[in-house]
């Protein structure tokens, strides 16, 4: 599903990553933890194509296998529309918007069909235990409302791949638990493949395989 080699990230003189290796299979629940400032939400957003490795010619990425390097940049954009799905720490809804337009809009972006769109965000709400927030805005949703909001907004278009930053950072213990719980389910339906950075190691423990970044590199 997921193969990197040698990925490294400089931010002016600061190299963040120092040639990481990663392979995630399909179906696979792996959990990158480490400390502040070790790498791990760089490496996350390369692995959903939102940032760019700095450029290396032994270095490689491969999603779906797919070359990601070979794609310019609407490729790059299509490509991670239908492929990746995210799920942030901060939600990013709309505030605009109710739960159900939120929940749609990568579909619109897609040009999906409204018809099977609005069906499929329908079944996710549903899902979701979302049913009755249908018509209310990110303002009147509660903070694990929310962030179930921004787990169907990530799944609405069928991705291969659901990345997930610190997506419990906000949430209190029942509720980051619950969390958990729901992308394991949502894994025994559905069969998407996750990645979650977390600094919560008793969460992380849940996952099939925890990889830690320290000093630039996976352990």
């Amino acid at each position: 599903m997921v193969k990197g080699r040698n990925i490294h990230k400089h931010f002016n003189k600061l190299h963040v990553l120092k040639g990481v290796d990663i392979d995630i299979t399909e179906g696979e629940f792996v959990s990158i933890v480490g400390d502040s400032g070790a790498g791990k939400t760089t490496l996350l957003h390369i692995l959903g194509t939102l940032e760019a490795p700095t450029p290396d010619e032994n270095s490689k990425l491969y999603i779906n296998d797919i070359d990601i390097r070979k794609l310019n940049e609407v490729s790059l954009a299509n490509f991670r529309n239908e492929n990746i799905g995210f799920i942030f720490q901060f939600h990013q809804l709309l505030p605009e918007f109710t739960a159900f337009e939120n929940i749609c809009i990568p579909g619109y972006i897609k040009k999906t069909n409204i018809s099977d769109l609005e069906k499929k965000a329908i079944e996710l709400m549903e899902f979701l235990n979302l049913s009755t927030k249908f018509n209310n805005k990110p303002n009147e949703l509660s903070g694990g409302e929310k962030q179930r909001v921004a787990v169907a907004r990530a799944l609405i278009n069928s991705p291969k791949l659901v990345l997930a930053d610190e997506p419990s950072g906000n949430l209190d213990s029942k509720s980051a638990n619950n969390l958990y719980n729901l992308f394991f389910e949502i894994r025994k339906n559905f069969n998407h493949t996750f990645i979650v950075v977390t600094h919560n190691m008793e969460l992380a423990k849940k996952s099939d395989r925890i990889l830690e970044i320290s000093d630039g590199m996976i352990k």
